[in-house]
């Protein structure tokens, strides 16, 4: 008794590598002024569809590749660049004045801006005034920003909402930054 078997022979799955590596391509493209915004949002789309090497080759044929070279000089320029900003941000981190959390069996939020009726009034140009609340929930600080004009920022990035902060952390009111203690 014979049989035969029949194989479907599909092309090899693209790896993440190969459409993160178009993705970059088309990223720099627009970063360069190469590609419109809208090109650039087809195009990925495209990329992140693409089950075929050549669907990929196809979207980025238009754009220059960069050299080994370049590559290596871009990439050592931004390590550089993200060490010196963790650096910069690290050294800042000891001269930064203290804000006390308050005590945990307050029960209050601590509201945060220029206006004096707030438990913490700063009087910045770049503080709102009503700027940011402090509060315990579920046993962590939760620091949300109340709409404010020049944002809230933990660890440099900018709170949208709300975000859980701890002691040590940096926290930024406009241009106002302290680093989070407990009494």
């Amino acid at each position: 008794m014979t049989s035969s078997f029949e194989f479907n022979t599909y092309p090899a799955r693209l790896s993440d590598a190969e459409r993160d590596k178009a993705l970059k391509v088309l990223r720099d493209g627009v970063a360069m002024g190469r590609l419109s915004h809208d090109t650039f949002i087809h195009r990925m789309e495209l990329a992140l569809a693409a089950r075929r090497p050549d669907e990929l080759a196809v979207l980025t044929a238009d754009l220059p590749q960069e050299s080994r070279l370049s590559r290596v000089v871009f990439g050592t320029v931004e390590a550089v660049s993200g060490f010196t900003v963790r650096l910069r941000r690290a050294w800042q981190a000891e001269r930064l004045p203290k804000l006390l959390l308050p005590h945990p069996g307050n029960g209050h939020p601590l509201r945060i801006g220029r206006d004096p009726a707030n438990g913490l009034r700063l009087t910045h140009e770049t503080v709102s005034r009503t700027h940011a609340e402090l509060t315990r929930q579920g046993g962590v600080w939760v620091l949300r920003d109340l709409g404010s004009t020049n944002g809230t920022t933990v660890n440099g990035r900018r709170v949208i909402g709300a975000a859980v902060v701890r002691e040590g952390d940096q926290v930024g009111f406009g241009r106002m930054s302290f680093r989070l203690a407990v009494d």
